[in-house]
């Protein structure tokens, strides 16, 4: 009876394997391999392909300043991937082994799945698949070459199903991938033809397009559009795309992608309206929603609206979920009270923008922009300078067109602030250099002092810093919480740190003071330690820096008026600011400046007061300049202002005046040079030979100057000729001054 039993079921365990072949055209066998392949093999699959797309979405860094790709995802331009599956049309099936493999990405997985249900449970009988779940499969296997960046194989498989599969209900989506991969191999013509086919002729057996299929072809079309620079024609896809918004991800992004066309055209209006559309739309991915917000303030059309939007970022500000974009909240917020003169809620907004956590690089280099731009246009080059230079130091972009206008504005700067510095140092040792020796003594008493306090403070601060942990714990241990001279490793590296700065030192009342430290172990190396910190707090040493000699600080003083001439001629000619140009060339004239200075500064300051309709002022200057140089070409062009100052002097006069300089140049008289370089240009404003006025003065100052001031004259030229050939032979010095 056992023995029956058995045979029975072997029996039928043996017909079952039997009914379930795929060579098999029955029932069982169908229903069988469709389940095995819906639930089991495919199921696998597209999980692994679900979260594939899901680590693309989260793992992707969109840049906000530029307008989005419409898909998330970017592709190396030059990557060659070689299939991991063999054999078959592209598809890896027919029996082949598969390849021993490293640990698979996941949609290598979702591959492998794929090929495994075409190759184990595929049921081609007489030239008809008999499982209807293979062509899920095919386009799951197409779907994963996509974004393996696999497109030739990935179409290959999408042409499978179409071709095979006619009447399947995914006809519609395979051409859809099929299109978005063709615009990836760079065949968009295909791929828009293929779409329009699919969406005006409706070349399938359906009687209409679900709204899903629909939104995804109209993106694909938009991407292809976006290929080929047809740009009007893409926003037509992408506004056809969100009218149902089914996909929630793709149509937030779709709408954020035709707001940033809309306002690229400066068409403020519409895109006020998408951003508006997409920040109301409660489905949307909050990073969508959170930059439509900030969209919207950069948007709007209206001044009546710029209380609202106000109000809308201060809100957002406060709410602790949008902490990961306080940069570019507080940023936005800044613009908006600029925009309304609110300069001093702008600059505090800026600055918060600067200290938020987890601002982006390239959200500081707008802000630093900004804050350079605000302080130049007060006139504060030096401030405006030095956040110049911050954009340059955070930004990794060199070749974007933003901070290379940055860049020459930061390098047109440098020599206005290194004859600022020349002027304010000059000014200082001369000053104190003139005071009594019991002056002298008090003066640096006093600065010794407020340096102790200061270095005293610092180091304070920076032993807190590393001894009892950051900013955010206090006197605790960084690990546990706990008070921070219970942790004895945190103690012995707190009193380390302290020897290091302070020294071994009595417990006794003033330990800070330097002269206080004592002597241990090598008694000749401490000694040199001591002596070394000593000499910041030596008094001695500072009043043996002060000049004594008399040509010293004739020296220095003509440093100076040099340098405030060169300053009153850059705000004049370079930065239009006409009130620094007179404040400084007023001041050199009044401090007696060498006699080759006096006729260019009062031409200059002739000139300044004339624009300005100051005629009183303005003949005082003039009068200087006709009744004690009244044959130079600065009184004859002030005697026929209605002459063009070209005709003035002929071309072959200009050649003959530079030949006489380019010989003082070769006599090596380069402070000669450089001076009546300065005092020719003026009255030649227009001429075309000023370039090589200007190279040749660089090159005076290369001669007899440092190598910083070298540059800056080479700057000068490279900057404001730079297409001319001086302007060229400049750029080429930089760079090798810069190796």
């Amino acid at each position: 009876m056992k023995n029956t039993k058995k045979i029975v079921i072997i029996l039928i365990l043996f017909l079952a394997i039997y009914s379930c072949s795929t060579k098999k055209d029955t029932v069982i066998s169908r229903n069988f391999h469709a389940i095995t392949t819906k639930y089991n093999v495919l199921f696998n699959g597209k999980e692994a392909f679900k979260k594939g797309v899901e680590e693309i979405n989260s793992n992707y860094k969109d840049d906000w300043f530029k307008r989005l790709p419409i898909e998330p995802i970017e592709f190396e331009e030059d990557k060659i991937v070689l299939s991991t599956f063999n054999n078959g049309p592209g598809a890896g099936f027919g029996g082949a082994k598969e390849e021993e493999k490293k640990e698979l990405t996941t949609f290598e997985k979702a591959e492998e799945k794929a090929v495994k249900a075409i190759q184990r449970h595929g049921m081609n009988i007489q030239g008809s698949e008999r499982n209807r779940q293979i062509d899920d499969a095919y386009l799951l296997l197409g779907k994963s070459r996509y974004y393996a960046q696999r497109f030739i194989p990935a179409i290959e498989a999408f042409n499978y199903v179409i071709a095979n599969y006619p009447q399947a209900d995914l006809i519609a989506e395979t051409k859809v991938w099929r299109a978005k991969a063709n615009t990836r191999n760079d065949n968009e013509e295909t791929a828009i033809e293929a779409m329009k086919l699919l969406l005006v002729v409706r070349d399938t057996l359906e009687a209409d397009l679900p709204d899903v299929i629909k939104e995804q072809a109209h993106t694909a079309l938009a991407m292809a559009y976006v290929k080929s620079d047809s740009l009007q024609k893409a926003k037509k896809h992408l506004k056809l795309a969100t009218r149902t918004l089914k996909n929630k991800n793709q149509g937030a992004r779709n709408l954020f992608v035709l707001g940033q066309m809309y306002s690229d055209e400066n068409k403020k209006d519409s895109a006020f309206y998408i951003f508006n559309k997409l920040a109301n739309f409660k489905k949307a991915p909050y990073k969508y929603k959170i930059h439509s917000n900030i969209e919207l303030a950069k948007n709007f059309s209206k001044d009546s609206l710029s209380t609202t939007l106000l109000e809308r970022m201060e809100k957002l500000i406060k709410n602790r979920d949008n902490r990961p974009y306080l940069d570019e909240l507080y940023y936005q917020t800044a613009v908006l009270h600029q925009n309304n003169d609110s300069i001093n809620l702008a600059l505090v907004n800026y600055n918060n923008s600067l200290r938020a956590k987890n601002g982006t690089d390239k959200q500081k280099t707008f802000t630093y922009e900004k804050l350079g731009d605000l302080y130049f246009k007060d006139s504060e080059y030096l401030l405006a300078s030095s956040f110049y230079d911050s954009v340059l130091q955070v930004s990794k972009d060199s070749v974007d067109r933003r901070i290379r206008r940055v860049k020459r504005k930061h390098r047109n700067l440098a020599s206005l602030i290194k004859f600022e510095n020349l002027v304010t140092l000059n000014d200082s040792i001369v000053r104190i250099a003139s005071l009594t020796k019991e002056d002298q003594k008090l003066f640096f008493e006093n600065y010794i002092e407020n340096l102790k306090k200061a270095d005293e403070a610092a180091a304070q601060l920076r032993l807190n810093q590393i001894a009892f942990g950051n900013s955010s714990g206090g006197l605790q241990s960084s690990r546990n919480g706990g008070w921070y001279f219970y942790n004895n490793q945190s103690l012995s590296f707190g009193k380390t740190e302290f020897q290091k700065i302070w020294g071994d030192r009595k417990l006794e009342d003033d330990w800070r003071w330097s002269e206080k430290a004592t002597i241990s172990g090598n008694i000749e190396k401490d000694s040199v330690q001591v002596k070394k910190t000593n000499l910041r707090y030596d008094l001695d040493t500072y009043l043996s820096l002060i000049p004594a000699k008399k040509e010293t600080i004739d020296s220095l003083k003509t440093d100076r008026n040099q340098a405030l001439y060169e300053l009153g001629l850059i705000y004049k000619e370079q930065f239009k600011n006409v009130n620094l140009a007179k404040l400084r060339l007023e001041r050199v004239a009044s401090l007696q400046p060498k006699k080759e200075l006096i006729l260019p500064i009062n031409w200059h300051l002739y000139q300044i007061y004339n624009n300005l309709g100051d005629t009183k002022k303005a003949n005082k200057f003039k009068n200087v300049i006709l009744t004690k140089y009244s044959k130079t070409k600065f009184a004859q062009v002030i005697l026929n202002p209605n002459k063009k100052i070209e005709e003035e002097v002929a071309v072959s006069e200009i050649e003959k005046e530079y030949k006489k300089m380019y010989y003082l140049y070769k006599s090596n008289k380069f402070e000669e040079v450089v001076l009546k370089i300065d005092e020719y240009v003026a009255t030649i404003p227009n001429a075309n030979l000023i370039p090589k006025f200007e190279l040749l003065k660089a090159y005076a100052i290369g001669k007899f100057k440092d190598k910083q001031a070298y540059k800056i004259a080479l700057d000068f030229v490279a900057v404001s000729f730079g297409n001319t050939e001086e302007g060229k032979k400049a750029k080429a010095i930089i760079k090798q001054l810069e190796r």
